[in-house]
């Protein structure tokens, strides 16, 4: 049963250390004579982020107890 958590964490390890990764993208330059629109968040965003966090968190908990 440890092994299996072992490698329940070691599968978050890898797989947060990629999502930590897509952070560092390239960003192109804006056109000089078009500006990009700024951006705005209504919230949306910050609340379906939260939602992926909980669920992966649900996942990974149902998974160890079982």
């Amino acid at each position: 049963m440890s092994s299996i958590k072992a490698s329940a964490v070691i599968f978050l390890v890898f797989f947060l250390s990629g999502l930590m990764e897509l952070s560092y993208g390239q960003i192109m330059a804006p056109s000089p004579a078009v500006a990009p629109p700024p951006i705005s968040s209504n919230g949306k965003m910050i609340d379906q982020g939260i939602a992926y966090v909980l669920m992966l968190v649900a996942l990974l908990v149902t998974y160890l107890i079982h």
